[in-house]
C-alpha cells in the first residue's frame, strides 16, 4: 500500500500500490479509486514506474485527482521519462498533463481551488571543480571546505531542494514556477528524510508554511525552522520558530485558516526528543504548546474539519495509536486501540471517520476507517487477500519482563506456525535488537527485519523494547543516551534470559540479530554475554565509536549521545572505552 487521499467530498478514495518483478528487479505503480456508495474499487492507471503527491481538489471544473508521476514509455520508445504532475478526471478518465519541468518535479501539493501547484526542484548554487576550472574539464575532484560534502547515502550534487509555486493558466497547463527560497542555500524538504510533509497550503492559497534548516553549523545543530512565505513570492520567507533550537516541522494549517500546528523537538541538537505540538495564532502571532505536560510523542498532526481538535499519533506500549486533543484543554483522548501501528489519512463525508491504515507485525498495511465518537473500525481495502489465504500465521505475544533495575521490559514475541508450547519439541530462537538507538519495536511490517518470515523459517523471535525506546515515557527513552554499552543491553539480556528459560527453547540454538545501533548491539553482546549465543549477526552494525565519530556528517547525533569528541576530555575518552 502507498499514499491514499479522501475527496472533497468524502466519498472517493484514491490509493496507490506498489507491486514488484523480481525477475526484471523493477516495481510498477497502480492507482485505485474506491467509490465508497456503489462499493466499488476501480483501477484507474497501472504499470507506472511511479506515481505518488495524491492530492484531490475541487476546482472550477469538479473535483480533480492531481498526482506526481512518471508514465510508462510509449511501445518502442527510448524517451528519457520523468516525473511531472497531472490531473485526473475520475468519471470520465480523462488524463491531462500539468508540468514539463526538466529533470521533473518532487513534492506535489495543490493549492485549495486546484489553480496553482506548489512542488520541489533541485537549484543548482555551488560550483563544482571541472567547472571552476575550465582546463579540467573532465576531473572528477571535489573541492570540500564544509562537513556536509556527503550525508547518508549521497554526495552533494551542488545542488539545494528549492519549493515553487506555478499557476494553472487557462490551457490548463502550469506555467514556469516561482521559486520562493530564491538565492538561499537551504533545503525544503530538509534531508535526508523530510518529504512533503515540510510544507503546506494555507485554506485561500495565499501563504505557504515551509520547513528549513538555513544555519551555519548544518551538521552540528537539529535547528530547522517554520517560514511563512506569501505564494506569490512577493515577499521573502518569515521565520516564525526562531526562538526554538531543535526541530521545527511538519506546519498544518486549521480548516478555518485561524491557526498553524507544527511539531517542534525542545532541546538542542537532540534528535529523538519529545515531538511535542504547538499552536500559532496567525492574527496575533503568539504561540502555546498544545501538548505540554504529555509524556509522549505527538506525531503526524491532523486537524478536525471544525478546527476544534488535533488527531495525532504517537507511540505506546510498543504499538502506534491515535489520540485525539481538543485545543482548548489540552487533555489527550485515545482514538484507536489494538496490536497495530495506526496511520491517518484524512477524514470521510462525516467528519467524524478517519481514514487510516493499519499494520501489524503479521500483515503489511491496509486501509481502515475509524470512526472518533467509539472506534468503530471498518476495512476499506484488501490487496494482500489472496497472498494471506494460503499462509499459515505466526503467532505473536506480549510479555513484559523484569529487568535488573527493578524496571519492566516490554517485549514482543512472535512464534512459528503451528507452535505448541506442550510439545515435545524444542525451538531454537533468536534475539532482535532494535537500531536507532531511538525507535520503538512497534506493530510495523518491516521490509527488512521480518518477524512474520523469521518466525514462519521455524524460530522463536524476541524482540524487547529495550531502554532508549519510545512509546515508555521521556525517562525510558531518555536513558540510552550517553549510556550505549550500559542498562539497555542489560534489558536484551534479561529478555534473552527470560525466553531461555522456558522449556520449549533450545537453549543451545540462540542467536541475535541487528542493525545500525542493532549491529552495535550484537559487536557488544559478542563480548559480554557470555555463552547465551551460538550465532550472530550484526548488519551495518558500528563497531568503533572512534572511527564513528570521525566518520560521521551529522554531528549532532555522536555530540548528543556520546557526549562529544572522545578528545575532549578523559571522562569522555573513558566512556567511549567503556
Amino acid at each position: 500500500l502507498g499514499e491514499s487521499v479522501v475527496s472533497p467530498s468524502g466519498n472517493l478514495i484514491a490509493y496507490t500500490v506498489r507491486r514488484y518483478d523480481l525477475a526484471d528487479d523493477k516495481g510498477r505503480s497502480i492507482l485505485h479509486v474506491i467509490n465508497r456508495a456503489e462499493g466499488k474499487d476501480t483501477v484507474v492507471l497501472k504499470d507506472w514506474p511511479s506515481i505518488g503527491s495524491l492530492d484531490w481538489m475541487t476546482t472550477s471544473n469538479g473535483d480533480r485527482l492531481f498526482f506526481e508521476g512518471t508514465p510508462k514509455k510509449s511501445e518502442g520508445s527510448d524517451e528519457e521519462t520523468s516525473s511531472q504532475a497531472y490531473s485526473l478526471d475520475v468519471p470520465t478518465g480523462k488524463l491531462s498533463k500539468l508540468t514539463d519541468v526538466e529533470g521533473g518535479i518532487a513534492n506535489l501539493k495543490v493549492a485549495p481551488g486546484g489553480m496553482k501547484l506548489a512542488y520541489t526542484l533541485d537549484i543548482k548554487m555551488d560550483t563544482p571543480a571541472n567547472e571552476l576550472y575550465k582546463d579540467l574539464p573532465n576531473t572528477q575532484g571535489r573541492i570540500i571546505d564544509k562537513l556536509m560534502y556527503r550525508h547518508w547515502n549521497a554526495w552533494h550534487d551542488y545542488k539545494y531542494s528549492h519549493l515553487h509555486v506555478a499557476m494553472i493558466g487557462p490551457d490548463g497547463v502550469a506555467g514556469e514556477g516561482k521559486d520562493l527560497m530564491n538565492g538561499i542555500k537551504a533545503d525544503c524538504p530538509v534531508p535526508p528524510f523530510g518529504g512533503s510533509e515540510h510544507f503546506a497550503w494555507s485554506p485561500d492559497g495565499s501563504e505557504i508554511a515551509f520547513t528549513m534548516k538555513n544555519v551555519e553549523k548544518w551538521a552540528e545543530s537539529t535547528n530547522s525552522d517554520v517560514y511563512l512565505v506569501p505564494a506569490d513570492g512577493s515577499a521573502a520567507p518569515k521565520n516564525i520558530t526562531s526562538n526554538g533550537m531543535g526541530y521545527d516541522n511538519n506546519p498544518v494549517y486549521s480548516p478555518d485558516g485561524k491557526t498553524l500546528a507544527y511539531n517542534s523537538m525542545q532541546r538542542a541538537s537532540f534528535e529523538s526528543d519529545r515531538n511535542r505540538i504547538i499552536l500559532f495564532d496567525r492574527a496575533s502571532g503568539s504561540a502555546r504548546e498544545l501538548t505540554a505536560g504529555l509524556d509522549q510523542n505527538a506525531n503526524n498532526i491532523q486537524w478536525t474539519p471544525d478546527s476544534k481538535a488535533i488527531i495525532f499519533e504517537s507511540e505506546r506500549d510498543g504499538t502506534n495509536q491515535l489520540f485525539k486533543m481538543a485545543v482548548d484543554n489540552g487533555s489527550a483522548l485515545p482514538v484507536s486501540k489494538g496490536r497495530y501501528n495506526w496511520h491517518m489519512m484524512g477524514f470521510l463525508d462525516d467528519g467524524n471517520t478517519l481514514l487510516t491504515s493499519q499494520t501489524s507485525m503479521l500483515r503489511p498495511a491496509e486501509l481502515h476507517s475509524i470512526s472518533l465518537d467509539g472506534g468503530v473500525v471498518t476495512t476499506v481495502s484488501g490487496i494482500n487477500n489472496e497472498i494471506y489465504k494460503t499462509l499459515e500465521m505466526p503467532k505473536i505475544e506480549e510479555r513484559y519482563v523484569e529487568a535488573t533495575d527493578g524496571e519492566k521490559i516490554h517485549c514482543w514475541v512472535i512464534h512459528p506456525p503451528n507452535f505448541d508450547a506442550t510439545a515435545d519439541k524444542k525451538w531454537p530462537l533468536l534475539t532482535y535488537c532494535q537500531g536507532g538507538p531511538q525507535g520503538q519495536i512497534g506493530q510495523w511490517f518491516s521490509y527488512r527485519w521480518n518477524f512474520h518470515l523469521m518466525a514462519s523459517q521455524g524460530y522463536v523471535v524476541v524482540a524487547p523494547n529495550r531502554r532508549g525506546l519510545p512509546g515508555f515515557g521521556r525517562s525510558w527513552n531518555d536513558q540510552i543516551s550517553g549510556d550505549w554499552g550500559g542498562q539497555a543491553m542489560k534489558d536484551i539480556l534479561s529478555a534473552t534470559d527470560s525466553l531461555t528459560a522456558e522449556p520449549y527453547i533450545d537453549d543451545k540454538r540462540v542467536g541475535a540479530v541487528g542493525a545500525s545501533f542493532g549491529g552495535y548491539t550484537v559487536y557488544w553482546l559478542m563480548g559480554n554475554s557470555g555463552d547465551r549465543f551460538s550465532a550472530m549477526i550484526a548488519h551495518c552494525g558500528v563497531y568503533n565509536l572512534e572511527s564513528m565519530y570521525g566518520s560521521t556528517e551529522e554531528l549532532f547525533f555522536v555530540n548528543w549521545d556520546l557526549g562529544g569528541p572522545y578528545w575532549q576530555s578523559d571522562e569522555v575518552m573513558a566512556e567511549y572505552q567503556a
